[in-house]
């Protein structure tokens, strides 16, 4: 039976290959993103001694399993309300530009040895200019409503974009200058070798300040300023409703799923097993030192952990102090570290010491 869907799976051309693979991806990181959502409830209601969403259920599983289902019924259910007096072609078209490119950039991410939808050379260049798009759908969304409060919470939002996109930027010059290629899948694997040869290792404060800067990306807490319900009541997305206010919600979570995929491929190996370099162990023959893409579902589930941990303690920064945070601390470290970096290079030391380097 394997042989036979092999067989006809390569004799279909290579756009329909792609095309399945593209619906595949789409549909599995949706049904990921209603999984996020319930999972944040939990996770928040354990560190706060509650339980949690606990009533709907499916089928009789789980109690709480049926509760991302029913809040995406609901907000297809409610109206969308266009406020009288906005831009109605960009409120509408603010939530799309804002989702689009968090399910585009997988095009060019690998999720396994074998398994990458686009294998171009330059994919670092095209994350970059997605990542750097989505937040025009905040900005447009605020200005497009008509209201002072939206319209403050997208300049927020616009101000915060500028100040961690040049952190992230950098933090991927060092990735760039540690691996040699802006192909994801050679990033991937000149990483291997271990754990210890993953780029967390040598580029820890980069890695820092990439993984600080995507939760201020994504609008997390505690750098959620341009939705502040305390001051701005809701942000930029005060005036949206149903699954106008749907999109914007899963293009959140979206983001958090592909800021801790490409922080697991920049700097924890991707698909590479933690005990591959570790043969005099007798580890690298076995399941821990085998690449495969359950290595890289592990780093994200666990870094994905790490953006709800910081939304169940942090309070949220000031606008002063997210502005301070991100000028005077992350973007000297990453110009510090880049620095260092040459001069590592420069001596053979880390990772320029290996082979492809020389």
């Amino acid at each position: 039976m394997p042989q036979t869907f092999n067989t006809h799976w390569t004799a279909l051309p290579e756009y329909a290959r792609s095309t399945v693979w593209i619906l595949l991806i789409t549909v599995t990181l949706i049904i990921c993103v209603a999984m996020l959502t319930l999972w944040e409830r939990k996770v928040i209601g354990w560190m706060q001694l509650r339980r949690g969403p606990n009533r709907v259920r499916i089928f009789g599983l789980l109690p709480g399993i049926g509760q991302p289902f029913a809040d995406v019924f609901k907000l297809l259910m409610k109206e969308v309300i266009v406020p009288a007096k906005s831009n109605k072609f960009l409120f509408h078209l603010a939530p799309m530009i804002t989702l689009v490119p968090a399910f585009a950039a997988w095009a060019v991410i690998p999720l396994s040895p074998d398994l990458v939808l686009s294998k171009a050379d330059a994919g670092l260049l095209y994350l970059l200019s997605l990542t750097s798009m989505g937040v025009y759908g905040v900005i447009i969304a605020g200005w497009a409503s008509n209201s002072k409060y939206a319209f403050l919470g997208a300049m927020r939002s616009a101000a915060q974009m500028v100040a961690y996109e040049i952190a992230m930027g950098f933090a991927l010059v060092g990735v760039l200058m540690a691996t040699g290629s802006m192909n994801l899948g050679t990033i991937v694997r000149t990483q291997g070798g271990g754990f210890l040869s993953w780029n967390w290792f040598w580029l820890f404060p980069l890695f820092a300040v990439y993984f600080i800067s995507g939760v201020a990306e994504t609008n997390r807490a505690p750098f959620d300023v341009a939705e502040g319900e305390s001051e701005i009541v809701a942000g930029f997305h005060v005036e949206y409703s149903g699954i106008a206010f749907a999109l914007f919600f899963l293009a959140e979570y979206a983001n958090m799923i592909l800021i801790a995929t490409l922080t697991a491929v920049f700097f924890f190996g991707g698909w590479q097993g933690p005990a591959e370099g570790y043969a005099l162990l007798g580890l690298g023959n076995t399941f821990l030192g085998a690449p495969s893409f359950g290595w890289l579902l592990l780093k994200v589930f666990c870094l994905l952990f790490l953006f709800l941990w910081f939304r169940a303690t942090f309070p949220r920064y000031r606008y002063d102090q997210i502005m301070r945070l991100g000028w005077k601390a992350l973007i000297p470290v990453t110009l510090v570290w880049l620095g260092l970096e040459m001069v590592m290079s420069a001596y053979h030391v880390g990772p320029w010491s290996r082979a492809w380097f020389n």
